[in-house]
């Protein structure tokens, strides 16, 4: 009975260190998303993975900062201008058409949400994938994108 319980204490044993010699072999993003985690984690490093990610990220971000002043800036001087014009009589509106239009708009909206879903689905499918699959990457992007957002 002795030796019984020593055989199956010293295969547990084997079972548990050939696991955990597999977990040491696996890299870290593969252990948390799953063995078919892409090929840009197969290339490069981890340290070039998120340099590539935080440069393009940054250079994104950045960008994304100063169009969106200059959109801003261009549409809130457009409602000011169009306020000013209507304030001193150059521009009149037909709130009535105005009105007419935005209920056919509703409308076609209302028979197009059906419709517009699956396609929504399968892009949001897509996106998560790629995430999963270049999670280092991604990661660094985000980073990046947020460092330029506030610089």
């Amino acid at each position: 009975m002795a030796n019984r319980n020593k055989d199956v204490e010293e295969e547990i044993y084997d079972k548990v260190v050939d696991l955990t010699e597999y977990a040491k072999r696996q890299r870290w993003w593969n252990r948390l998303f799953g063995k078919h985690s892409g090929p840009v984690a197969e290339k490069y490093s981890v340290a070039t993975q998120i340099a590539i990610g935080g440069v393009s990220g940054w250079c994104a971000g950045y960008l994304f900062q100063k169009v969106g002043k200059v959109a801003a800036t261009a549409v809130g001087g457009g409602l000011l201008l169009l306020q000013i014009a209507n304030n001193s009589g150059y521009i009149q509106v037909d709130w009535k058409r105005v009105e007419k239009d935005v209920n056919k708009a509703k409308k076609q909206l209302k028979k197009g949400t059906n419709q517009a879903a699956p396609e929504l689905n399968t892009l949001f499918e897509k996106s998560t994938e790629f995430v999963k699959k270049n999670i280092v990457v991604t990661s660094g992007f985000v980073g990046g994108f947020l460092l330029g957002l506030a610089s």
